[in-house]
């Protein structure tokens, strides 16, 4: 399929739309359960498994408008499934929140093997979105698999150690926000490592 210009607006949508979804669903159905099929779940465990699909069609159709997927997106989606459906199959929250400990140590562990090759594999899967020189894809690799390593890091603290309350608004907005703020702060090494267009 032939690659296309998307809106910002959508692509966001598409991206972040099934997480708010989710945030949504578990703010109007926080502390219910439902007995289906003789089993109880709680709102949390069908909201899985709803999220599930939706993140599936919102993947999906990214696909259709841009015509192409990232590596990143499509490790994510594989990850919503598996721990996803681990959650709704054995009745098992834990498994749900882990995902984003899975997800963001996977892309740790793979820009931290690609450093050890000397390559930047970020600057293969943006395939040359930033206009940055090799020097400043390596610099850049670096600071993000640090920050994805923090990343899983406290997602495992907050799971644990705090309420599904607490641990939704930390997914929902804390990690995203923490995300946005990284690529904020590299402003100055953009600026620094912006390779000559000619």
């Amino acid at each position: 399929m032939q690659e296309k210009t998307v809106s910002p607006a959508v692509k966001i949508g598409l991206e972040l739309g099934p997480v708010f979804l989710f945030f949504v669903g578990y703010v109007l159905t926080r502390g219910q359960s439902y007995t289906i099929g003789g089993t109880e779940y709680a709102a949390f465990i069908l909201l899985t498994a709803a999220f599930i699909p939706v993140m599936a069609l919102a993947t999906f159709l990214l696909w259709r408008l841009s015509g192409r997927l990232s590596k990143m997106q499509l490790v994510t989606l594989v990850m919503v499934v598996v721990f996803g459906g681990l959650t709704v199959w054995l009745n098992d929250d834990r498994f749900f929140k882990t995902k984003p400990t899975a997800i963001y140590g996977i892309f740790a562990l793979l820009l931290g093997i690609g450093l050890l090759r000397g390559q930047s594999w970020l600057e293969l899967v943006m395939e040359g979105a930033l206009p940055l020189t090799h020097e400043g894809w390596i610099l850049l690799t670096k600071r993000l698999a640090l920050m994805f390593f923090a990343m899983a890091c406290a997602n495992e603290l907050v799971w644990r150690n705090f309420s599904t309350d607490m641990w939704v608004n930390f997914r929902t907005f804390g990690l995203p926000v923490a995300l946005f703020g990284f690529f904020l702060l590299q402003a100055r090494l953009f600026e620094r490592y912006k390779s000559d267009p000619s």
